[in-house]
This record gives C-alpha cells, structure tokens and sequence, in this order.
C-alpha cells in the first residue's frame, strides 16, 4: 500500500513527482497557487508533505503552515535555491518556522522532461534523520528514478542552488560559440566556487562531487532542457534578464541565487567570480563578452593550493 502524499506546488518538477508517485501506486493530492484557496486541509491524514514550489515562494507558504503543522509529519523539501532575503537554504526556511517537524531534502541531476518521458535517472535524499530518509529512499524511488541518501541536506541544498548560477554562465558561454574547451573550463571553476559556499555554510565536501553537486550541475549545464542554461544562451543573445525570462516563461532560480550568493560573498569575504560576472550581466553593468573577459584576465594563481577560486 502507496503512502498518502501531499504536494505543495504543480510547476515542472511538482507535476513530474504528482506523474511518477502517483504511476508508483502512491496517494498523490496536490495543490498549487494556481488553484486559490488554502492547502491547509490536505496536510490532515497526509503521511508525507513534498514541497516543490520555487525558493521565492517558500518563505510565505511556511508562515502559513506553520501554526497548523502536526507535529510528527515529515516534510520533503524539493525547492532549489538561496533566499534573497534570508541568505539561507529552503530547509533553513522550514526550520525556523517548523522546527519539530522530521524534515528531508530531494536534489539530484533530474530534468523534469527526460523523466517524464521514462528516461531513468538518479537522486539523494539529505536529512539528519537516517531512518526518514531510508523510508523515503524506499518508499519514493520509482522504476526510473533511483534513490541514494546522505545526511547533508545543507551541502545537498547549497550545490543544487549555486550549480543554477553555473548553468546560467554555461549557457553564456555556448551563447557566445566559445566552444568545448571554455564550458569544461568554466564547470570546473564553477564545481571549485560551488564548493566554498557548501563548505562555508557548514556541507560537507564529498556532496559537492555527488549527485546533487557534479551531477546536478553537469546535467543542469549541459542541457537545453534547462531553463537555467537557455537563459544564459538568450543573455549571450542580447537579451537583458527581463526580456530572457519572459521568453522562457518559467521560473528560473539562476539569477536570484546569484544574488543572493554574492550578498553572502561580500559579507564573508568568499572569492566567487564566476558569480559575480553572472550578476554584473544580469544588473546590465557588463555585456557577454565584456563578463568573459573579466574572468580571463584575472590575477593568475595556483589551482589548488590556496583553496580559493
């Protein structure tokens, strides 16, 4: 017998764990801002709430669970990003308003429409909870999506974020046709400022080359399924933030995170570049090239040694 679910956001990803969970002989009721009224009443009899609304939403749909939480009912957290103005993951959100509730997060290289098609794929579930996220694990994998653990949910978070950014950058750079050698290039630096921020937030290094660290950013950059990617191809165009992100007509999490990430940097002293270019284009302070010149031309320095980006 299926768990009974509650999903809290229908968008891309939302609606592919509604089509896996439900295929999968689980209890799926869903809502979506979209539908009006109040998700409250489906928290009652649920055994399992999955959150899957984008990071910008998050903040107002825990003010209103908050006082109507039963205390033993997990929470699946599946929204990617940093929050603009708390400077903290979807999971830290949860926590400062939920604290007694068992709490999980699910990130990993899963682009929605691969996975709607049946194309397999693989993701963590991160919690300090090892027996959640072993039932979870058991529960929620699928004949196409397999799941692995780890208790890192903020290392698991901080990559699935900061890999958005890279994919924005990723896609500039094949916007601009600067070829094979310039995007492996641009990764690697970027799996290298990924990691400061994971580790300076308190994750743990290994996630950062797991599934929500490389893989993620490998799938997530690399592919024009990606919004975050198409969206740095339409900057490279010409396009300013507003006119790339209506033409795209989703959300995509890439420039608030990048935002938010340089907040952090300049408060923390993190060295991050490859950020920083990101958000100089979108703020219009800098074109395309102008972005990858900068990063050409910085101080040169060990790869390695120092530890910084």
């Amino acid at each position: 017998m299926g768990l009974r679910l509650t999903l809290l956001g229908r968008g891309a990803w939302g609606g592919t764990l509604e089509q896996l969970w439900s295929a999968q002989g689980h209890q799926v009721r869903s809502w979506s801002r979209r539908d009006g009224g109040t998700p409250l009443p489906l928290l009652v009899d649920s055994d399992l709430v999955v959150v899957a609304v984008s990071m910008v939403a998050v903040q107002s749909l825990a003010k209103l669970l908050q006082d109507h939480w039963p205390s033993a009912l997990p929470l699946l957290s599946c929204s990617k990003g940093i929050d603009l103005e708390g400077l903290c993951t979807a999971s830290q959100l949860w926590r400062q308003h939920l604290p007694q509730a068992p709490l999980a997060v699910l990130s990993g290289p899963n682009l929605a429409e691969e996975l709607n098609r049946g194309l397999p794929a693989a993701s963590v579930i991160a919690s300090h909870d090892g027996q959640l996220a072993s039932l979870l694990q058991r529960e929620l994998r699928t004949t196409n999506l397999r799941l692995y653990t780890n208790v890192d949910p903020i290392g698991t978070e901080a990559a699935g974020a900061l890999k958005n950014v890279m994919a924005l950058a990723a896609g500039i750079s094949d916007g601009l046709g600067l070829g094979a050698n310039a995007r492996a290039s641009l990764l690697t630096r970027g799996l290298a400022e990924i990691g400061v921020v994971l580790e300076a937030l308190g994750g743990q290094p290994a996630t950062l080359y797991g599934l929500a660290g490389l893989g993620d950013l490998l799938a997530t950059a690399t592919s024009s399924l990606s919004r975050n990617q198409r969206c740095g191809a339409l900057l490279a165009s010409g396009l300013n933030e507003e006119q790339a992100l209506e033409r795209i007509g989703a959300t995509v999490e890439g420039p608030r995170t990048a935002r938010a990430s340089l907040v952090l940097a300049r408060r923390q002293g993190w060295r991050l570049p490859i950020c920083e270019q990101v958000v100089s284009l979108l703020d219009g302070e800098i074109d395309a090239p102008g972005a990858v010149r900068a990063l050409m031309e910085r101080d040169l320095r060990p790869e390695i040694a120092e530890q910084q980006c």
